[in-house]
């Protein structure tokens, strides 16, 4: 690869989610391609209570699963980092769990690497030791992603339902 076919990364901003990013959520995220490994879109109430439990974890911790803007201030998504939520049957509960989730419009363009790469220097500087990333085996883009931020893969798992694979993916953020 030259250096010439290398694209620089766009420019983005991160957020504390505000109360109006859950309708802009609710707007990207109703798409069934963008949510195809996700369940499917959801309701409105659902991004309510998600945007106050990032609010939420941002003022606790330090750090959420921040709203991503692009150079021109428009919401396209999500990107950040939460603990593994304990109510969940399965997964890396007491770990933290690095994301991304775009608006179609926003894919193939860098905007997840590109914030995820803030994501980790905000990480590093909270003292988080490590992320992990759960991944549906067949997210191909997820996994690039995770893949270009170094992590490595940890294990394979089916996924509850049973019909499906997970990535584990995980990276330390500390040096030994």
């Amino acid at each position: 690869m030259t250096t010439s076919s290398i694209r620089p990364l766009p420019d983005v901003r991160l957020r504390v989610p505000t109360d109006e990013d859950a309708h802009e959520w609710h707007r990207l995220f109703a798409d069934p391609d963008v949510m195809e490994f996700l369940g499917g879109p959801a309701e409105l109430s659902r991004y309510e209570e998600f945007t106050a439990r990032q609010r939420m974890h941002d003022a606790r911790l330090g750090y959420c699963l921040w709203t991503l803007l692009d150079a021109q201030g428009e919401v396209i998504g999500f990107t950040g980092a939460q603990p593994w939520p304990a109510e969940k049957e399965w997964g890396p509960v007491g770990e933290i769990e690095i994301g991304w989730r775009l608006g179609r419009s926003a894919w193939g363009r860098g905007y997840a690497y590109a914030a995820a790469l803030e994501t980790l220097r905000r990480l590093r500087a909270a003292g988080v030791p490590q992320v992990v990333a759960m991944i549906d085996d067949a997210n191909t883009r997820s996994a690039a992603v995770a893949e270009r931020l170094g992590m490595t893969l940890a294990r394979t798992f089916p996924l509850p339902g049973g019909r499906r694979q997970g990535r584990r993916y995980e990276l330390p953020l500390t040096r030994a």
